[in-house]
């Protein structure tokens, strides 16, 4: 048996493949042409944010299962695999706790200025203290954008390390502890922190547009560490040009924006490092190779996200 990896995952996950006789085809590139080249002799899939293609499953007549290496499921076509009866399967959870904590760092980084103030001690420029307001976190307002793992796990980190008093805008959470559910343009009126942990939607693009900063409270800090298409990055840009916003932090963005207008603002830009501690990266290639194991045994994974369409074709 084989699993094409069309991208890089931890080696602990390959080895957990190998263990269970499954033999690991790395893919040299992860564009679609490539993939479907090599995807003839392949019996499962584990690809990350490129996704899979009806092309490339329409390659691979073998194909059993297709294993996303993380939460992110939009760029797999789950139509022509559930046409096929094959399970699309992913790993939400496993990486909560790494995203949350960059979230976290990036609010710190933005209240405090270290990206700047870093800049400005190794290009020797004096009076970087002077030349901004900082803030604290402590006891203030928080509001948590999409209350899943990763966003459950940030409003306890806020919660516990800094009293910060949470809202909750997530209208697909049955429920969110003992913190405050609110509406977005509410929440976004009362917070001094706005982190997003949303799915993207079609009715989430540019959920943070130019009315919506317009909501906000003014000098507030928003941070992104979910999807790009969430945040207009033009409105984003008038809302820190004005000083409506305080500053942001972004680990997803447009593939230019640290060198477009954003770069000359006060954001802290980040490579899309959420989930990428070594704790994580373990975790998340572990889990995606043992649904992997589990669909080639016959078992259809619990985290199939077709198995609506798979049991409608059935």
């Amino acid at each position: 048996m084989k699993c094409l990896i069309v991208q890089p995952i931890h080696a602990d996950g390959l080895a957990l493949l190998r263990a269970h006789g499954i033999e690991p085809v790395v893919s040299p590139a992860s564009d679609m042409n490539t993939v479907a080249q090599l995807a003839g002799p392949c019996d499962a899939v584990i690809t990350r944010n490129a996704g899979f293609s009806a092309a490339a499953i329409a390659a691979a007549p073998s194909l059993k299962v297709i294993s996303v290496h993380g939460t992110g499921h939009n760029a797999v076509d789950k139509t022509a695999a559930s046409a096929r009866g094959i399970p699309v399967c992913n790993v939400p959870g496993a990486n909560a706790r790494s995203v949350a904590e960059l979230a976290l760092g990036l609010a710190l980084a933005v209240a405090r200025g270290i990206a700047a103030g870093d800049a400005a001690e190794r290009s020797g420029r004096s009076g970087f203290r002077e030349s901004a307001t900082f803030t604290e976190l402590q006891g203030r307002t928080a509001l948590i954008v999409g209350w899943g793992a990763i966003g459950r796990e940030l409003g306890r980190m806020l919660d516990v390390a800094f009293g910060m008093r949470v809202l909750v805008h997530s209208p697909h959470a049955t429920d969110v502890g003992r913190y405050v559910r609110v509406g977005l343009e509410e929440g976004l009126a009362e917070a001094d922190l706005v982190s997003l942990h949303t799915p993207m939607r079609p009715e989430s693009r540019h959920m943070m547009n130019a009315a919506r900063f317009a909501h906000m409270k003014p000098g507030a800090i928003l941070v992104n560490t979910a999807r790009e298409g969430l945040v207009d990055e033009a409105a984003l840009a008038a809302a820190l040009t004005t000083g409506q916003l305080a500053g942001a932090g972004l680990d997803v963005y447009e593939h230019d924006a640290p060198t477009g207008p954003l770069g000359d603002l006060p954001v802290v830009f980040t490579p899309h490092l959420g989930a990428t501690t070594e704790a994580a990266l373990i975790r998340v290639a572990e889990r995606a190779a043992t649904h992997v194991i589990e669909a080639l045994s016959g078992r259809r994974p619990a985290t199939t996200v077709n198995a609506d369409l798979l049991d409608a074709m059935a």
